[in-house]
């Protein structure tokens, strides 16, 4: 290896740059034109009289263009790629530079530096700072849209501890208050103690009020019965636990995300599929960065008779696509038909065989 081969020069200074920049800027316009068509679709709501202007500015659309930025990225990563590449290749500065000895896997290396730099802010956001503002997003939306918060819950069968089962026929957000209530405790997979109350209701984090109870305990053949009107008790687990709401999983950074279906696995409580994808997602749109830019160069690079247009044409189609077969394995996920991991993975695993055979097919 030649010495400082990995030193970056002026093409690749020049290449970062126009990526990133190219990047940035339309980034930036379609965030704008996005928040112009929100303000259009929200001005009946954001005309109430209870919505002040700050409120809308600062705890919706302050934290509405991170979370566009999560989505927009990858499509945009790989539409500024086609975009200034075509533009170098029609130039052809792209034959200039193969011509003149630069390998097309050399040529490779700024774009896959900058296809990391954008990477890894994205993983950021999406792991650390769109969560938390999400759900002041989402808060907003509740209070002045539409409010789709889960409120309501039915047969609610959840494992409080190992050998400890907590069964609600129905909890309701509104009054804290669940109904027909009880708790079994087994050892050994044998039953020792179960008690049933007519209602209980929560008070602070894992503090609940049971009312109306009777607590029979078991010991062979012989039973003890305890009965009372109200009792103070600690239970490990909240009523968002099984209060799921469809937004719930964007609200968690990625480390709350593994502790919550770490906890939910644990307890025998379903329907957290949507958890998982999210979860799995925010890594699997790591390394979507680095396949649509591979893509990208591979796909024009190659001077052609349609030009520019024809490229960016290709590329947009092929990045819809993209987007359209992650949508449809999420929702095999969602219905259960593929475990979450494989549903978000699958479409990198289909695109890696596309950039393979466009990488092959690259000028050299």
């Amino acid at each position: 290896m030649k010495r400082n081969s990995w030193k970056l020069r002026r093409i690749d200074r020049y290449i970062i740059r126009q990526f990133l920049g190219t990047y940035v800027f339309s980034i930036l316009l379609i965030i704008a034109v996005t928040v112009v068509f929100d303000v259009n679709e929200r001005l009946d709501n954001f005309l109430k009289p209870e919505v002040s202007l700050h409120a809308i500015v600062v705890d919706y659309y302050l934290n509405f263009i991170p979370y566009f930025i999560g989505i927009f990225s990858p499509l945009f990563t790989f539409i500024s790629v086609i975009f200034f590449t075509s533009k170098l290749a029609d130039k052809s500065e792209i034959i200039a530079l193969l011509a003149g000895g630069v390998s097309f896997n050399r040529l490779l290396r700024p774009y896959l530096i900058s296809a990391g730099i954008i990477a890894l802010g994205s993983y950021v956001l999406n792991a650390y700072v769109i969560p938390p503002a999400n759900e002041t997003r989402i808060e907003f939306q509740n209070n002045y849209f539409k409010n789709k918060k889960v409120e309501y819950a039915r047969n609610i069968q959840l494992e409080v501890e190992p050998g400890i089962f907590a069964y609600f026929d129905n909890y309701r957000a509104d009054s804290y208050m669940g109904y027909r209530f009880s708790l079994d405790h087994f050892e050994n997979k044998v039953l020792v103690s179960r008690l049933t109350a007519e209602s209980i209701k929560y008070d602070s984090l894992y503090q609940w009020t049971i009312i109306d109870y009777m607590i029979r305990d078991f010991d062979g053949m012989y039973e003890r019965i305890t009965t009372g009107s109200r009792k103070d008790t600690t239970l490990t687990f909240v009523p968002s636990d099984f209060l799921i709401s469809e937004n719930d999983c964007e609200t968690m950074t990625s480390p709350q995300l593994a502790k919550h279906i770490r906890r939910q696995k644990e307890r025998g409580i379903g329907n957290i599929q949507l958890f998982e994808i999210e979860y799995y997602q925010r890594y699997a749109t790591v390394m979507s960065f680095f396949i649509l830019t591979m893509i990208g160069v591979s796909l024009s690079s190659r001077k052609i008779k349609g030009g520019m247009g024809l490229n960016i044409g290709i590329g947009i189609g092929l990045s819809f696509s993209y987007i359209l077969f992650s949508k449809i394995s999420s929702t095999f996920a969602i219905s259960g038909f593929v475990p979450p991991m494989m549903a978000v993975w699958i479409p990198n695993l289909i695109y890696v065989l596309i950039t393979v055979y466009l990488y092959l097919k690259a000028p050299r």
